[in-house]
């Protein structure tokens, strides 16, 4: 089913892959996104959907060093989001905060509350907890996952513990568990680890190439959803790993990025370099809380947005208007849409 254009856009000045929900903003719907500008001072936008669901409106704009290649935002304080960022040479990642009095500035500056400086390698996301107020922050670079102590009272960020992920894995990404906070799902070229954070032991893999992005269903235990280059979407039960529980056609080029809805179940959007962002139904057939590897699923895309000219890297849920999500396209042109229209009808 393709879609004309129906979104609410907003348009940032540079190139641009990185959006993210504010979470902890429970009065409006908001995000946070993030260009990636060789050459340019680059900024990070607070951007606000209007009370009456008809503009994004800028409420804040602040100048950030280098390109920014990830960004999220604190669940339990909106003033707070982390960024990995580029110089070109080197990779780095820090915690910021908004200034309190932001919109009364011209130019306010962020403030660099801590420095995940421990990182050798490549450093590829910054993780927080999803389910609430935790003092912990995950960081995974090409070699090694960290467990950080964050206090941002103090300004300062401790390694607790970090491990290797091995010599044959190189890490690409990863996704906390929002049901359990000790595990963390970390993705390489050929496959997902798990890990105990108590130990920072792997406690399982998943044997799979080339996964671009993972997510988690925050609303059912165990189960994750993966984006691969050319092989679509996977849904996985974890506690089955030898092969997904159902899988989606995805794009038809990379599938970049996925995202499980926080409310509805068997929502899912993913995002991907053929400059088109899709809706789609994924759940057992029957509904059943325990899957098992013949357990029948209902797959179907939903709906096809592409008011788009160039690939999409950037999706994200509003977790306050779980029927609004925001994409963001290369060209650094945001789109803000309903899911209602498309919904299937119980």
């Amino acid at each position: 089913m393709q879609g004309g254009s129906t979104g609410i856009g907003y348009g940032l000045k540079y190139q641009a892959r990185c959006i993210a929900d504010v979470k902890a903003d429970t009065d409006h719907t908001s995000f946070l996104a993030g260009t990636l500008s060789l050459k340019e001072e680059n900024e990070v936008h607070l951007i606000r959907l209007s009370s009456g669901g008809t503009e994004l409106v800028c409420e804040g704009l602040f100048s950030h060093p280098n390109e920014i290649w990830d960004l999220a935002s604190c669940p339990f304080d909106q003033r707070i989001f982390s960024t990995v960022f580029s110089s070109g040479e080197s990779y780095e990642a820090a915690v910021w905060q908004i200034p309190e009095l932001y919109g009364q500035s011209n130019s306010p500056q962020l403030e660099c509350i801590a420095s995940l400086d421990a990182h050798s390698s490549k450093i590829k996301c910054v993780l927080w907890w999803p389910s609430g107020r935790h003092d912990k922050l995950i960081s995974i670079d090409e070699q090694n996952i960290f467990l950080w102590s964050l206090d941002s009272s103090k300004k300062s960020a401790q390694v607790q513990s970090q491990e290797s992920g091995g010599m044959l894995h190189h890490m690409t990404g990863g996704a906390w568990d929002p049901h359990d906070q000790n595990v963390v799902a970390s993705t390489s070229e050929s496959s997902i680890q798990f890990w105990d954070l108590r130990t920072m032991k792997k406690t399982n893999s998943i044997e799979c190439s080339h996964v671009r992005n993972i997510d988690y269903d925050s609303k059912k235990k165990h189960m994750l959803v993966t984006a691969a280059d050319e092989s679509g979407i996977h849904i996985w039960d974890v506690r089955m790993s030898k092969a997904p529980v159902a899988e989606l056609p995805g794009h038809s080029h990379w599938t970049w990025a996925v995202r499980s809805n926080p409310e509805y179940e068997g929502i899912i959007l993913s995002a991907g370099t053929d400059s088109a962002v899709n809706l789609w139904f994924a759940n057992p057939a029957n509904n059943d809380e325990l899957t098992s590897p013949s357990t029948k699923w209902t797959e179907s895309l939903l709906h096809t947005y592409n008011d788009y000219e160039d690939s999409v890297y950037g999706i994200s849920w509003s977790s306050r208007e779980p029927w609004i999500f925001a994409s963001l396209s290369y060209d650094g042109r945001v789109v803000v849409e309903s899911i209602k229209p498309h919904l299937p009808r119980k």
